[in-house]
């Protein structure tokens, strides 16, 4: 506001003013036309270019606010709906404006067409449900977003949309079930985003075949602790592996990365994911993460290997140094054997052997040498021939092994079904079985089983063995005492060279049948 002030010229007998007369008109000028750059209101508090308007009771922002000023702070009213009047006046200095705990529970295109300048804006703890699309579009030059404690649970994929300068994004305490992926690929990504932060979300899981496309810069700043993750090899080796880089986000917040083990679908147990032995998750199924977030290489001796340095984070700006196994420092346009450094980042070794396997660090600097980014790649080297002809070695031992266990299977079912039956000897043995059971058991023991086919081979001989009879009384069993030359007769008996049937053999010699001796 200025004021200026004329030299009236005097006319004969006019009276000139005093003093007091010109402070009442220069006090009614001001009252009259207020200047361009406002005031500070009854509710406010004013301090230079910083106006304070908290716990007032408003609904909108008073039209009469100190228009230069840089920071303007809402918060604790009970403003419900951002639309295009609800900052009546343009605040084209306006840098930070803050409309925290208050009733807001949507943002229409256009809220923010007033304060174009805006390089950090906080809507935390309210009651937003969803960030639709372009309603920041606005604000080109936005660096910090706060959306904390609220009830989101959707984010348009174009909600963040234009805001090429955003470097910081707090979107934990809320409803959101999905990583928002789009943030970092896809047509709406945000390149200076370096800090996210969506913890204590309701998020299950991280996509892994996306996260690998984030640059190294912003994975940093990626903080997700305090979600229901599902407990998964894949995100432990993936946190592992963050917490080998000393991210902040993951060493800061360690004991905070949880998950959900469900035994069955009512019951669940909570686990940390940075503990050892978490759920026996083996080298092989890290270093396969690992592989597939490029951390790790395969080289085969002889083979030309070329390595990226995260070129998503190179730009014309950029230079980027290596350093090897051996802290030998690897730069570009240095003759380092069979090392080359392209000026993309690139780490070419040609013909690599045994001794070139190791972590090999990745030094990413701006032209100010200042440091950017650290990238630690294992590069593992083996002989690609070699294991070839171990495997092939192993292979024709497999197959050995496997050849002799079906013959053996085969000679064993060829001895239980293909092997002749003794038929003939088995139907001798059924008749000498009879036989026996015929005869006097005082009288006759018979030789062991299978005599029928030892005396077939001996020629038809038999051999019988008679035990002593005792005096016993006349008649008993039906049967009469000898004559004395029972003896002789017996012995004629088991000399005679006739061959008989069994059954004949046996009734002619052992028959109940009483006989008498010729005279």
């Amino acid at each position: 506001m200025s004021v200026r002030f004329h030299t009236l010229p005097t006319l004969p007998g006019a009276v000139k003013p005093g003093c007091r007369e010109l402070l009442c008109l220069l006090v009614i000028t001001v009252m009259v036309n207020p200047g361009a750059s406002g005031m500070c209101p009854t509710a406010c508090i004013c301090a230079t270019d910083i106006v304070s308007c908290t716990n007032k009771n408003l609904s909108k922002v008073p039209g009469n606010l100190f228009r230069l000023m840089r920071r303007l702070d809402l918060s604790h009213n009970r403003i419900g709906l951002l639309d295009a009047d609800w900052i009546p006046v343009s605040f084209v200095k306006l840098s930070t404006l803050i409309i925290r705990h208050n009733n807001i529970t949507s943002i229409s295109t256009g809220s923010f067409s007033t304060t174009p300048n805006l390089k950090c804006l906080d809507l935390s703890s309210n009651r937003l449900k969803s960030v639709k699309s372009a309603v920041f579009q606005e604000l080109k030059v936005l660096e910090v977003l706060l959306l904390y404690n609220n009830h989101i649970s959707y984010l348009d994929p174009a909600a963040f949309g234009g805001l090429s300068h955003l470097q910081k994004l707090y979107l934990s305490g809320n409803l959101l079930t999905q990583f928002p992926m789009d943030l970092y690929v896809g047509r709406f990504k945000l390149a200076d985003l370096t800090f996210l932060d969506v913890s204590y979300n309701r998020i299950p899981s991280i996509p892994m075949h996306h996260i690998n496309l984030v640059p190294g810069k912003q994975l940093r700043g990626i903080y997700l602790h305090g979600n229901p993750f599902v407990c998964d090899c894949s995100l432990y080796s993936l946190l592992i592996f963050w917490y080998r880089r000393h991210f902040s986000s993951v060493m800061d917040f360690k004991n905070d990365y949880t998950c959900r083990l469900w035994s069955d679908s009512r019951h669940s147990h909570q686990l940390s994911l940075l503990q050892d032995s978490f759920l026996n998750c083996s080298e092989s199924v890290i270093n396969s993460s690992f592989h597939a977030l490029g951390f790790i290489h395969e080289a085969q001796v002889g083979e030309r290997l070329v390595v990226h340095c995260d070129s998503k984070t190179g730009n014309g700006n950029t230079d980027f140094v290596w350093v090897g196994p051996d802290n030998r420092l690897l730069e570009p346009d240095k003759d380092m054997g069979n090392f080359h450094v392209f000026y993309n980042g690139s780490l070419v070794i040609e013909s690599p052997g045994f001794e070139d396997a190791g972590v090999y660090s990745c030094i990413a600097m701006n032209r100010q040498r200042l440091l950017n980014e650290t990238v630690d790649i294992m590069i593992n080297v083996s002989n690609f021939t070699i294991n070839r002809s171990h495997a092939h070695e192993a292979f024709n031992t497999a197959f050995t092994t496997l050849a002799a266990c079906v013959a053996s299977i085969v000679l064993v079912l060829l001895y239980l079904y293909l092997t002749p039956c003794p038929c003939k000897c088995k139907s001798k043995r059924q008749k000498d079985a009879l036989n026996q059971a015929s005869a006097h058991s005082s009288i006759l023991s018979p030789g062991p089983s299978g005599d029928a086919c030892a005396d077939e081979r001996r020629g038809g001989k038999r051999v019988v063995f008679l035990e002593p009879l005792k005096d016993t009384a006349a008649g008993q069993n039906g049967k009469v005492k000898l004559f004395p030359s029972e003896t002789v007769i017996a012995e004629g008996i088991l000399k005679s060279t006739r061959v008989k049937s069994d059954s004949d053999s046996v009734n002619s010699v052992f028959s109940d049948t009483p006989f008498v001796a010729s005279a």
